[in-house]
C-alpha cells in the first residue's frame, strides 16, 4: 500500500485503500534493494558502535587493577571522557551532516572510533586510556545524525519505523555482545596472566579484547563507502542554517518537540541509571558475580529487544495504514506505560531470577519505543535541519541520560540509602522519572498527529519563511 511521505502534498485518499489511509508515490524513493542494503550496513555500524562503547563497562575491575585506578578515575573514563567531547563536537558535526555527504562523514567517524577503541587496548596509564576514550566519543558523534538522515531519505514515513527497527538490531547486538564478551573476559582474566609477544610486549586479557573489538570497525568503515547517497527530500541548502534558526524552529513547534525531548530525557535517566548500576545491584542485593550478571543480562537483551523493536514498528505501521496519524507517538505512550511499572517492580523483587524476568519484560516493552520515537522525529523535521535536530535528540540520550542516570542513583545511595540498599535507589529513580515520562509523551500525541495529518514536515516559523 502506498503511504504519504511528510513534507509533500496534503494526503489524498485511495479508492482501493481503507477509507482513512493516506497515500504517496513510493517510486520517488530509492529502490528497496538499495534502501535495505543501507540499513544492513548501518546495523553493522551501530553494532560496532555500541560494542565499542559498552565493552568497557564490564572490564572495570581488571582495568582498575592493572592500571591502579580509583573509582573516580574509572568513572571519568567511562562517562565524562566520552560524553563531554561528544557534546562539544556533536553539533558542528551534525551541521556538516545537513549539507555534505552523510556516508563519507559516517565512514570517517566509524574509522576514528574503531581505531581509538583499539588504542584503549594499548593504554598503560590513566591519561592514555582517557584520551583514547575521548577519541571514541569524537568518532561516534557522526553516527546518529548521519544514519537517521540517510534512512529518512530512503524510506517513506510509514516504513521508517521498520527500517529503524532493523538498524537498531545493531544496537541490541552491540550492547548484548558487550555484556557477554565482558563476562567471558572477566572469567578468563581471573585465570590468565595475559599474553607475551616478541620484543618483550605483554598484553592483559582486557587489552586484547579492546583491540579485537575495535579493529573490525575498519571493515565496516570501508563498507559504508559502498552505500549510495540518496537524494535529499524537501528543502536542500548548500550552507548550514544558523543555529539560532534551529532553536527558533524547535521553539515554534514546541508542542511537538518538547514532549519528544523531555519524555526521552526522563526515560533515559531511569534506563541508563539501571544499566550502569545493573552489575552492582545484582551483586549487592543477590550476591551475583559480574560474570553471572553479564551472561543473564546479555542473552536477555538479545532476545527481548528484537521482539520489542519489531512489535513497535509493526504496530505503528498498522495504525498508520488505518489513518491513525499519531501512530508513532501512540506506540511510544503504550510502550512507556507498560515498561515503567515493570521498571519500578524490578529492583524490589524477592529473588534475582524474578528481577531478571521483570527486567526481560521491561526491555521488551521498552524496546517498542526506540524505532517509532526516532521515526517520529525524522518525519516532522525538514531535511536541512534534520542532522542538527537529531543531534539534540541524541544529546539528551547520551549526555543527559548517560550522564545523569548513574549520578541520580549514586546520589540516592549516598544521601538517602546505603550501598547495600542500592535497590531502593533504583526503585526511587524509576518512581520519579517513569510516570512523568508517560504523561509528557501523551501530551505530545495530538500535536504530532495534527502535524502528520497536515503533510508531515513542519513549516518554518513565519519570520524565517519570510526571509
Amino acid at each position: 500500500m502506498d503511504i504519504p511521505a511528510g513534507g509533500a502534498d496534503t494526503p489524498e485518499k485511495s479508492s482501493t485503500a481503507p477509507s482513512d489511509a493516506p497515500i504517496i508515490d513510493e517510486a520517488a524513493y530509492p529502490p528497496p534493494m538499495q534502501a535495505w542494503y543501507c540499513v544492513s550496513i548501518l546495523a553493522l555500524a551501530v553494532m560496532i558502535n555500541f560494542l565499542d562503547r559498552g565493552i568497557l563497562n564490564l572490564l572495570v575491575e581488571p582495568i582498575k587493577a592493572d592500571l591502579n585506578l580509583s573509582d573516580v578515575q574509572m568513572s571519568l573514563i567511562m562517562g565524562f571522557a566520552f560524553t563531554f567531547f561528544y557534546a562539544i563536537l556533536g553539533l558542528p558535526v551534525a551541521r556538516l551532516v545537513d549539507r555534505h555527504s552523510r556516508k563519507h562523514i559516517m565512514s570517517i567517524g566509524i574509522a576514528i572510533w574503531s581505531v581509538m577503541t583499539a588504542m584503549c587496548g594499548f593504554a598503560s596509564t590513566f591519561w592514555h586510556l582517557f584520551l583514547a576514550r575521548v577519541g571514541v566519543g569524537v568518532g561516534e558523534t557522526t553516527s546518529g545524525p548521519s544514519a537517521y538522515s540517510l534512512l529518512s531519505d530512503y524510506f517513506p514515513p510509514y516504513k521508517l519505523p521498520r527500517a529503524i527497527a532493523v538498524m537498531n538490531l545493531g544496537f541490541v547486538a552491540g550492547t548484548g555482545l558487550s555484556l557477554i564478551i565482558g563476562g567471558v573476559v572477566i572469567g578468563f582474566v581471573g585465570t590468565s596472566s595475559g599474553y607475551d609477544l616478541p620484543f618483550g610486549i605483554h598484553f592483559r586479557g582486557w587489552q586484547v579484547v579492546l583491540i579485537l573489538v575495535g579493529l573490525p570497525g575498519l571493515l565496516v568503515s570501508a563498507l559504508m563507502l559502498t552505500v549510495k547517497e540518496p537524494k535529499r527530500r524537501g528543502i536542500v541548502q548548500t550552507k548550514s542554517s544558523p543555529i539560532t534558526e534551529v532553536f527558533q524552529f524547535i521553539f515554534y513547534h514546541k508542542a511537538v518537540y518538547i514532549p519528544l525531548f523531555a519524555g526521552l530525557a526522563l526515560r533515559t535517566v531511569q534506563m541508563f541509571g539501571l544499566q550502569m548500576w545493573g552489575a552492582p545491584f545484582y551483586s549487592r542485593t543477590f550476591g551475583w558475580s559480574a560474570e553471572q550478571y553479564a551472561y543473564v543480562g546479555g542473552f536477555s537483551l538479545l532476545i527481548a529487544m528484537p521482539v520489542g523493536l519489531f512489535t513497535g514498528s509493526w504496530l505503528a505501521e498498522r495504525w498508520w495504514k488505518k489513518g491513525i496519524y499519531d501512530a508513532n507517538i501512540r506506540v511510544t505512550v503504550v510502550s512507556t506505560l507498560v515498561a515503567v511499572p515493570l521498571a519500578i517492580l524490578q529492583p524490589i523483587m524477592p529473588s534475582p531470577w524474578f528481577a531478571a524476568g521483570i527486567g526481560f519484560l521491561a526491555a521488551l516493552f521498552g524496546g517498542m519505543a526506540a524505532p517509532v520515537e526516532n521515526a517520529a522525529l525524522q518525519s516532522v523535521t525538514p531535511n536541512h535541519l534534520r542532522g542538527q535536530v537529531t543531534f539534540l535528540f541524541l544529546f539528551i540520550m547520551n549526555v543527559v541520560g548517560m550522564g545523569l542516570g548513574p549520578l541520580v542513583i549514586a546520589s540516592f545511595t549516598d544521601l538517602i540509602f546505603s550501598e547495600a540498599n542500592i535497590r531502593y535507589s533504583i526503585f526511587l529513580s524509576a518512581i520519579l522519572m517513569g510516570p512523568p515520562a508517560v504523561v509528557i509523551f501523551w501530551l505530545g500525541m495530538k500535536p504530532y498527529g495534527r502535524a502528520m495529518e497536515a503533510g508531515g514536515v513542519l513549516p518554518p516559523p513565519p519570520k524565517i519563511a519570510a526571509k
